[in-house]
């Protein structure tokens, strides 16, 4: 096996499966595990989708955010063991690879149009078996009323 398949192989077993399907000029939620000491706490970090980079393992994106009238920018490595979860708050619409162009605006400037008929783009299968456990949670909730009123 030569050097690079060996590679390719542990990078593989690196990556992480349960990544959302976010694109640029969507607005996430980035959950960041943070090491104090011996404590370690979750921070989240919102903000819009400006750049993604890269391939495999070495994929990061850019996340902007304007807070307290100052932005702010952070680079997030995709497959970092760093990042506890990334949620999607809202797609967004652009017709651009890159949105550099937020760096220097505020206000309406910098506002993403969210996509009209938004759905959630995770697949089938997801939807259904969470719908299932909705319908089995509250089959036992009425099952649980049920012998509590019949207790009574």
């Amino acid at each position: 096996m030569s050097r690079a398949a060996v590679i390719q192989k542990l990078e593989k077993e690196q990556l992480k499966k349960n990544i959302p399907n976010f694109k640029i000029g969507d607005t996430i939620r980035v959950h960041t595990r943070i090491v104090e000491g011996e404590k370690e706490r979750t921070q989240i970090f919102t903000g819009t989708v400006i750049a993604r980079k890269g391939t495999g393992i070495s994929e990061t994106f850019s996340v902007h955010r304007v807070a307290y009238g100052e932005g702010m920018e952070r680079v997030f490595p995709l497959h970092s063991n760093r990042i506890a979860k990334i949620e999607i708050v809202k797609e967004g619409k652009v017709r651009r690879g890159k949105l550099y162009y937020l760096r220097g605006t505020s206000g309406k400037k910098a506002k993403v149009k969210g996509r009209i008929g938004y759905t959630n783009r995770k697949s089938e299968s997801q939807s259904e078996s969470e719908s299932e456990q909705e319908n089995n949670a509250q089959e036992a909730l009425n099952a649980a009323t049920e012998t509590s009123e019949a207790s009574k």
